[in-house]
């Protein structure tokens, strides 16, 4: 009932967001604006939702921002100077996003270091490598093929956007109906609970990790695509919609709660928050502000969710 809850209330606001910008601004609504809030839900949508999985097991990743851009760049770069295609370019995306990940797991699991300061370091790491890698400029010069990610058509549909809706319906699947789902359920629920019935605990948390890093590569090299090159100043502040966009759909801070459907609502939320905010002028400034806002109102409603299902129980 919680999870509906949250997920009726971001519908609603989003319905209420999108009727506003559509007598706010006449070009809300015309093909090309909503072809590119679907690519830009895309990214958002898809690198939220590794953020959900790892939220659901009471961990946080910071470095999702950085990884991003890393990954973008690199698979930039292979298809520059290597010649690789499109798709052999967005397995070495995904195979950087899938190192960090892994990174990011071992240092959580086995350093034992707690997620908000080891995806930290990782942000910082990854930010820094992506300038040592492009001297700080963007990776240009790309062909044409290089935007099917990002701006090409598949029946009509941005690329991205069925690229989202395979992701979604894929780590929906995983979480929903496989062991792999409740084992992450229940590690974010109660992590000592979940090792003492035999949840092989660091092995999961790691593969949580990597899987979400594996999301973060693909997320990158769809942005990457969408303005056929590799932008190092990328993803900078990321992280913030990608949280903000799984908690307003219902992803709990304290672990152990969390669906795809609402990531997916609280993605396209954040997306038109941005492509109004473009349309009507606003300050990138104010945009974080209103971010801000959003995920503060979002953690609150979380908190009365939980205090009053403890009282209930």
């Amino acid at each position: 009932m919680s999870h509906a809850l949250s997920e009726l209330t971001a519908a609603g606001a989003l319905v209420i967001l999108f009727i506003a910008l559509s007598f706010a601004s006449p070009h809300f609504l015309t093909s090309d604006n909503l072809f590119n809030i679907g690519a830009q839900t895309a990214v958002i949508a898809i690198i939220a939702t590794a953020q959900t999985m790892v939220i659901i097991t009471k961990g946080i990743d910071l470095s999702v921002g950085s990884v991003a851009a890393l990954s973008g760049v690199v698979g930039a770069i292979v298809v520059r100077d290597l010649g690789f295609s499109v798709w052999a370019a967005t397995a070495v995306a995904i195979a950087v996003g899938a190192a960090a990940g892994l990174v990011n797991g071992l240092l959580v699991t086995v350093a034992r270091i707690p997620p908000f300061i080891a995806t930290l370091g990782t942000m910082s790491v990854g930010r820094g490598l992506v300038f040592i890698v492009t001297g700080s400029v963007g990776v240009y010069s790309l062909p044409e093929s290089f935007q099917l990610l990002g701006n090409g058509e598949f029946l009509g549909l941005p690329f991205a956007v069925v690229l989202t809706a395979i992701v979604a319906v894929g780590v929906a699947f995983l979480l929903s109906q496989t062991r792999f789902g409740r084992y992450t359920y229940a590690m974010g629920s109660n992590l000592e609970a979940a090792r003492r019935s035999g949840v092989p605990v660091r092995r999961h948390l790691t593969a949580v990790y990597v899987l979400a890093g594996v999301l973060v590569g693909l997320g990158g090299m769809i942005a990457a695509s969408r303005v056929n090159s590799g932008q190092p100043n990328y993803g900078i502040a990321l992280e913030l919609d990608v949280i903000a966009a799984a908690v307003i759909g219902g992803a709990s801070l304290f672990g152990g709660q969390g669906r795809i459907i609402g990531t997916l609502i609280g993605a396209f939320l954040i997306a038109v928050v941005r492509n109004g905010a473009v349309l009507l002028d606003i300050s990138i400034h104010y945009q974080q502000v209103i971010v801000g806002v959003i995920i503060w109102a979002a953690v609150y409603f979380d908190q009365l969710r939980r205090q009053r299902l403890e009282a209930r129980g």
